[in-house]
């Protein structure tokens, strides 16, 4: 699309603050009032840009608009005619909605000279500065935006959401308030890709929040709700700490009367030339009307409930071109988490065959030690083709530091659910340089005996320690154990037990790991892998994805403590680093498919 070349310095120059709203004349009198709070609670010692986004407004409306204009805030209309006809003429649109819902897409193609700007729906009432919201930093982030609290809220959302667009309902956002990453919007040409996604499938529940939610997917910064209180349906919010109140749906105070929080949209309402008009919409507002919004809702309802049902929807066509054995393994997971079973492999993998009597576990034979070093040769070649190819992809890893304070021997614990986790930590050793310790993994005794091929002779010879099924090797392996960790050691362990395939949350941990750590007194180092998906495809139809390792805090056994009780301790200290990491990353609440929640939230209740 064409570029709309703009006479204006660019926002890094000024320190403007850009900020966006969509409208036309039917939408202009709530547009204004939003505005007004706007301007009333802003840091004047800032300076604010105001677009309004339109095709067509009456020439007395934009005398208005344009009359609230300010010392610190200018205030200007700009046609969106051009971007809307060359995207398409044949845009979903359901019940109360109009095409101005689109308009925010075009933001940051019309508007070159901006890096980041603010969008914010004309249903809105501003409560507090602006300025802090546009400061939040969402550096690498498409947007920021807040959960929509609806679709966690009411059930046949949450599961449309979940089913039909494969998005965790506590992860959608509500896009009627926006910091958006103009720059990186830009860089990734995401209104191209929302036009490519258009031509796949109609989404006719939420319209462009569903389109704008699979495009930024794993690339949004969920905000502090206060950012965009929706008010429906009961919701409840925090009325003072509040930034900006969102009428959402048909909860619409020049409607009803009794519209939850409508004395804020009132009292600005007050302060404009609108006042009037929308006190006489508010008393002509119908009982017809009412039931007519009424039906809308259901309406809403029973569209999502036939989204869902359609053996042809978004998501189920995705999985009909994905490989059929990964959706299997996908399935069998969902099924687990159902029944709280988390140890359970869902993996086909070969026979288990016994370890052989003798396990060079230290490699102290001059052999093991030429095997290790030429598998770590072709695995580093073999990681490096996968990285260039952009099969494996590392974002950044966190906390190398923590690995580096360790002076000793320690255990580390990661969640498993790809075979290449150990290939990301291996990078971490590395990258935290700490040559000093030895890197050792834990594997299980099926993966050492009945792998055959190249992962086969990783498995074998990469500082692997099989862990026997037999008393005798489960005791050649726990004198293994200790002496690499006297000897400064790190040794790997995926504390979980079980690997599932692109799992996102923590499971539920086995003692092992921390029984070795507090019978060594060695302490417990908890990693972390998250990820986000990637624009790449794998040979199986799903997006390939980029890897974030969080290496926490060392977790050191506590002396006044016995074993057992460290390695409770230890335990639980794990489970609440792996928490917080994961809902610090994905800005969701870890939560579980099943009806008694695992060990890893039950400890944070019991500490809280």
């Amino acid at each position: 699309m064409k570029k709309i070349e703009k006479n204006k310095s660019t926002d890094r120059k000024n320190g403007v603050i850009p900020v966006f709203y969509a409208c036309d004349d039917n939408f202009i009198a709530f547009a204004a009032v939003s505005l007004r709070s706007l301007l009333d609670n802003c840091a004047k010692t800032r300076r604010y840009d105001v677009h309004f986004l339109v095709t067509a407004v009456s020439d007395e409306n934009r005398k208005e608009i344009l009359s609230m204009k300010t010392d610190f805030c200018d205030v200007t209309f700009d046609d969106v005619t051009p971007y809307l006809k060359e995207l398409t003429s044949d845009l979903p649109i359901r019940d109360y909605y109009s095409k101005t819902t689109y308009y925010r897409l075009f933001i940051a193609d019309m508007f070159p000279e901006y890096d980041k700007v603010i969008y914010i729906d004309s249903d809105t009432v501003v409560e507090k500065d602006i300025s802090e919201l546009f400061d939040t930093d969402i550096d690498g982030m498409y947007a920021g935006a807040v959960h929509e609290r609806v679709m966690s809220h009411n059930d046949t959302f949450g599961a449309y959401v979940e089913q039909v667009l494969g998005i965790d309902k506590y992860a959608y956002f509500n896009a009627g308030v926006l910091l958006i990453n103009a720059a990186r919007y830009r860089e990734h040409n995401i209104l191209k890709k929302f036009g490519e996604l258009l031509g796949v499938y109609d989404f006719v529940v939420t319209q462009d929040e569903d389109y704008l939610n699979l495009l930024f997917k794993d690339r949004v910064k969920l905000l502090h709700g206060k950012w965009n209180a929706e008010i429906y349906d009961g919701i409840p919010c925090k009325e003072r700490e509040v930034a900006i109140f969102h009428y959402i749906m048909t909860s619409k105070p020049w409607h009803y009367k009794n519209c939850e929080y409508a004395d804020h949209f009132w009292k600005y309402a007050k302060k404009t030339s609108y006042f009037e008009l929308l006190q006489k919409q508010a008393e002509n507002y119908s009982d017809a009307d009412r039931e007519r919004d009424d039906l809308c809702g259901k309406n809403l309802v029973l569209l999502a409930e036939k989204e869902i049902a359609r053996e042809d929807n978004y998501l189920k066509q995705l999985r009909k071109k994905q490989d059929a054995g990964r959706v299997a393994v996908l399935g069998k997971i969902e099924e687990l988490e159902k029944s709280g079973v988390f140890d359970v492999d869902v993996e086909q993998d070969p026979p288990t065959k016994p370890l052989p009597d003798k396990v060079d576990y230290l490699r102290k034979n001059v052999l093991a030690k030429l095997k290790a070093r030429h598998a770590f040769y072709v695995a580093r070649k073999f990681l490096h083709g996968m990285i260039e190819n952009d099969e494996f992809i590392m974002d950044k890893i966190e906390g190398g530091e923590n690995l580096r304070s360790v002076e000793g021997g320690a255990i580390l614990t990661c969640n498993h659910f790809n075979a290449f986790d150990s290939f990301a930590m291996q990078l971490a050793y590395e990258q935290a340089d700490t040559k000093k310790h030895k890197f050792y993994r834990v594997i299980r005794e099926g993966n050492y005996t009945s792998f055959g091929g190249f992962y086969g002779y990783l498995m074998r010879n990469c500082y692997t320690l099989p862990l026997g099924s037999d008393m005798k090797h489960m005791k050649m392996f726990t004198c293994a154990v200790s002496e690499i960790l006297k000897n400064n050691g790190f040794v790997l362990v995926y504390a979980e037990q079980s690997m599932w395939w692109n799992y996102r949350k923590p499971k539920p941990l086995k003692k092992g790991a921390f029984s070795m750590a507090a019978t060594n007194g060695v302490p417990v180092v908890p990693c972390f892998i998250t990820m986000r998906d990637t624009d790449k495809l794998d040979e199986n139809g799903f997006k390939v994805q980029e890897y974030t390792i969080h290496i926490g805090k060392p977790i050191y056994p506590d002396e006044n403590k016995s074993i057992a009780q460290n390695i409770s301790y230890m335990m639980a200290e794990n489970a609440a680093e792996w928490q917080q990491t994961y809902e610090r990353f994905y800005g969701v609440p870890l939560r579980y498919d099943c009806h008694e929640q695992p060990f890893v939230l039950r400890e944070q209740k019991q500490k809280a």
